[in-house]
């Protein structure tokens, strides 16, 4: 079996190569390859003893710090299957995201950033949870991996691990608004980020900072198991602020800073003196100096997303798009078919038309929790995306939006229906429309309601509890009631009107929006 094949082959072999190199580092804790295997090891031995076994699924919940990629690496070299879990959750949305994976143990932080998220959890089966059996704090697990036992069955069961071997539940908003956790296996998940390794230009050599959380594929694909893969180390934090990052970038002099457009103009604003000679080209270029920074739009995004495990779709970050194709996202990596196809009919169309884009290959899911593979994928095997692009006679992919109404708020996916539902569970409310409100080339989230009694700031108040803090609206117009709202001539919400509604709002008060028709 190669020795990148499941994630145990690959931190034994990194380990034996990188002994004493740096793995992952934060501002507390440096962690090598050689601890790395070691530590991991250990705090698996605790968990076997705790029950922990193949097929067991385990859900995390904590801010990025390298006791993150410790637990997550300990929880898979045995073949259970990691949850990673958004540190945004609000009580509710834990509670679904536990049910739709069924885990059985969670490990967690009590506190983080105001978030209580073990609080009320049972510590064994009960009706709404019936799969969880164990909550562990990490203190507590941090305390039992301090003073390890020995494991008989630990070796067997690691070398029982194949490649083919469910890895982890990510999850991401399905179309209809519930979390939809999409399962990938060692194989699929190793082997789709390998393909992008060269694209983000992510080599031994690379000192690779990444804002994004490892709860979301961006960070455990892109920076996790690419550092993993590549050999490189990671710099992490647990809330990306300008000067601490400032800090980190400078102190750990950092090759490679990717992530958000918006955070590296950001840092750019604050960057003053600090010395960021190292960072090379492939970083995002508002922290590069002019002279390595590309002409606008010749560099290619990297384009893919969780039933991918990550990106697809790319061009080397450090070298200029061919003419013809800027503005695309590149070309398909290896292992991976795009084809693209009619909406309405679902056959392939003629390259440079646009249409509904498909995924196969080795590095696509492997299901979603409570799906059939029916529900899931084509007849001949193609997961339908709900992109829509186009391919050029050269096979540049170009990106032409989704084709149900989802955008992203700072990189997260925001789905109007999932909005709509909370909003309708607060008191008074008697119906609410959401859609996306441009603010300049980020969007904003948007919601017309209607009820008894309503104030904005009440309204703000409520959604804070049921929705995480991304996809709390922050433009709101208060309607008379819903047939207030454009609709087109079936009767349905138009929602491109909506849309230039709420952004009207949004440009007459960006503030605090207050009552309209």
């Amino acid at each position: 079996m190669p020795d990148t094949a499941t994630i145990d082959a690959l931190v034994r072999s990194r380990a034996a190569t990188y002994a004493d190199k740096p793995v992952v580092i934060d501002p507390d804790t440096r962690l090598s390859y050689a601890g790395l295997d070691t530590s991991s090891r250990e705090l698996a031995a605790v968990l076997v003893q705790a029950g922990v076994v193949k097929g067991t699924r385990v859900g995390l919940i904590m801010p990025n710090s390298v006791a993150w990629v410790r637990t997550a690496i300990a929880v898979t070299r045995i073949g259970a299957v990691l949850v990673p879990l958004s540190t945004l959750l609000t009580p509710s949305e834990l509670r679904a995201q536990l049910r739709a994976a069924a885990v059985q143990v969670l490990i967690g932080v009590e506190e983080f950033r105001g978030h209580r998220y073990l609080d009320g959890l049972p510590n064994e089966r009960s009706v709404d949870l019936p799969a969880l059996q164990q909550v562990w704090p990490t203190e507590r697990l941090a305390a039992a991996a301090a003073e390890p036992g020995p494991v008989r069955v630990l070796d067997a069961m690691i070398e029982s691990v194949t490649p083919s071997d469910p890895l982890v539940v990510m999850f991401t908003s399905g179309s209809s608004g519930p979390p939809k956790g999409v399962l990938h296996s060692h194989g699929s998940a190793l082997g789709a980020v390998a393909s992008g390794l060269a694209a983000r230009c992510i080599t031994a050599d690379t000192r690779l900072y990444l804002p994004m959380p490892f709860f979301w594929v961006g960070g455990l694909g892109g920076g996790v198991l690419s550092a993993l893969l590549a050999g490189a180390t990671l710099v992490t934090e647990e809330i990306p602020r300008p000067q601490t990052t400032l800090s980190l970038l400078e102190s750990e002099r950092v090759t490679l800073f990717r992530g958000w457009p918006d955070q590296a103009q950001e840092l750019a604003r604050h960057a003053g003196s600090a010395d960021l000679s190292a960072l090379r080209p492939g970083s995002l270029e508002a922290l590069l100096p002019a002279a390595l920074r590309s002409e606008p739009g010749a560099r290619a995004n990297l384009f893919g997303m969780t039933e991918s495990f990550g990106p697809y779709c790319g061009y080397p970050a450090d070298t200029d798009l061919p003419a013809a194709a800027r503005g695309s996202c590149g070309k398909p990596f290896a292992g991976m078919e795009v084809r693209i196809v009619d909406p309405d009919t679902g056959l392939p169309v003629a390259a440079g038309t646009a249409g509904e884009i498909q995924l196969r290959g080795p590095h696509t899911l492997r299901g979603i929790c409570g799906h059939s593979r029916e529900d899931i994928f084509t007849v001949d095997g193609y997961y339908r995306t709900g992109d829509l692009g186009r391919l050029d006679d050269d096979g540049f992919l170009f990106y032409h939006g989704r084709s149900d109404d989802m955008f992203k708020v700072s990189g997260a996916t925001v789905y109007p229906s999932e909005v709509e539902r909370a909003l309708r569970a607060i008191d008074g409310v008697t119906a609410a429309f959401v859609a996306s409100v441009p603010e300049g080339d980020r969007f904003q989230v948007g919601a017309a309601v209607c009820g008894d009694g309503l104030t904005v700031e009440w309204l703000r108040e409520q959604a804070r509890t049921l929705l995480s803090a991304f996809k709390v609206p922050t433009v709101w117009l208060l309607v008379a009631g819903p047939d207030a709202v454009p609709r087109g001539p079936t009767g349905k919400v138009d929602k491109r009107r909506l849309r230039e509604l709420l952004t009207a709002v949004s440009a007459s008060d960006p503030v605090n929006q207050g009552a309209g028709p």
